[in-house]
């Protein structure tokens, strides 16, 4: 059965992108809204999930340690489709779910409803689910809530997305980058005092999950205030001449790829290695797009190399008269491209087809990677044989 893919599938993508989300590392600020959807629900498990061009990444979870599963296994593919949400009350009779090893083997899930996570501009980013292995039956109250909830993780990201880039921009302090950060400790301020205002004087209101959200907010928006003051402190400390390391570099960013891909290399048994050259393990690079970037070049490899296959991927700083470059390889000994899919990766055309295993196939891995490239002014070489492999070397200047 074809997976559904949303009409706006492109420019969902771009816009899960711009977030530059790193997957392996959010659950901690959103840990308290998956905790609380499950409670809502009255289910076993909730999860936060959002889906990028081949994989659905579990940013928070409560109840199952999930962390990634391929998108065409998902049941969340079809959530991203309905902006009111979607309910399946019975998994194992359903055909499209039903042989899924979700519901076959442990934990043998039967229940699930999905809220889409949506975007001010309408894009839906993935989904909030709560699961159970029993059937359950959620009051229109219930999904309301859940709705909140949803809206709240949006707001979320949205939040982490503009604090991020504004600690990216730490080595380029200025007093404007330092009032801006001030300026968001402002309305953060005001949301927590209005969180605590209700969590002080609601009690005797009958909606106590409506008090349960609110004192949430209030939790987090504490967390959001602590990451505004960290950026402060850490402009005072250049201001005064204090020289930080930057905590992404060359082995951190390997690492976090080591994580994030290994578990889909080793479903197919295939090696996928590491390699940074000696010595530049602690050199620091900005993190801006590499994860999607590096993380979208890595799973198309997977998808099109056998089992039994390598990949390598080689991270590296090059100095040039022309300044200072991060490469980042990789190769495969996949299937190939033929030179008119080389051509249309390199116009930013979508090229799709299905993985050696039958995975299916999206068309829009490879297209948002010359795109993000190009965003950073960097380039690309593809140099490929058909039936022996594919290396794609990307240069992006620092």
């Amino acid at each position: 059965m074809q997976p559904p893919i949303p009409k706006n599938e492109d420019e969902r993508v771009w816009a899960l992108t711009e977030y530059d989300i790193d997957y392996s590392d959010t659950a901690s600020l959103l840990k308290d809204l998956v905790e609380l959807a499950a409670k809502i629900a009255g289910t076993k498990i909730s999860l936060i999930n959002l889906i990028d061009t081949y994989t659905q990444w579990t940013v928070a979870n409560f109840g199952l340690p999930l962390e990634q599963m391929s998108r065409e296994d998902s049941v969340c593919q079809y959530t991203i489709t309905n902006n009111d949400g979607f309910e399946v009350k019975s998994l194992s009779a359903d055909d499209r779910f039903k042989d899924k090893f979700y519901v076959v083997d442990n934990p043998n899930l039967e229940y699930y409803f999905g809220i889409p996570l949506a975007t001010a501009e309408g894009y839906n980013l993935g989904a909030l689910c709560v699961l159970d292995t029993a059937a359950k039956e959620l009051s229109p109250e219930k999904v309301e809530l859940l709705k909140i909830v949803a809206k709240e993780v949006v707001n979320r990201l949205s939040t982490i997305k503009y604090i991020q880039s504004l600690k990216s921009k730490v080595n380029q302090v200025s007093e404007n980058n330092k009032k801006v950060a001030h300026d968001i400790r402002g309305p953060l301020s005001g949301i927590i005092g209005l969180a605590q205002m209700v969590t002080e004087h609601g009690e005797g209101q009958k909606l106590d999950d409506i008090l349960e959200i609110m004192k949430l907010i209030h939790r987090a928006g504490n967390s959001l205030l602590d990451l505004a003051t960290e950026i402060l402190n850490a402009e005072d400390q250049q201001a005064k001449g204090i020289v930080q390391s930057s905590d992404f570099t060359l082995l951190s960013f390997k690492d976090k790829l080591e994580k994030l891909y290994t578990p889909q290399a080793a479903n197919k048994q295939i090696d996928l290695s590491f390699k940074i050259k000696v010595g530049q393990e602690q050199k620091p690079i900005p993190k801006n797009k590499l994860l999607q970037i590096a993380g979208n070049l890595i799973t198309n490899a997977i998808k099109f190399t056998p089992s039994s296959g390598r990949i390598l991927v080689d991270l590296n700083i090059h100095t040039t008269p022309n300044g200072q470059h991060l490469e980042i390889v990789v190769a495969d000994s996949g299937v190939g491209l033929s030179s008119s899919e080389i051509e249309d990766i390199m116009k930013g055309i979508k090229v799709s087809s299905s993985g050696t295993t039958g995975e299916k196939g999206y068309g829009f891995g490879l297209s948002l990677v010359k795109r993000l490239i190009d965003e950073l002014n960097g380039t690309l070489i593809i140099t490929s044989e058909i039936g022996a492999g594919t290396q794609f070397k990307i240069r992006l200047p620092q």
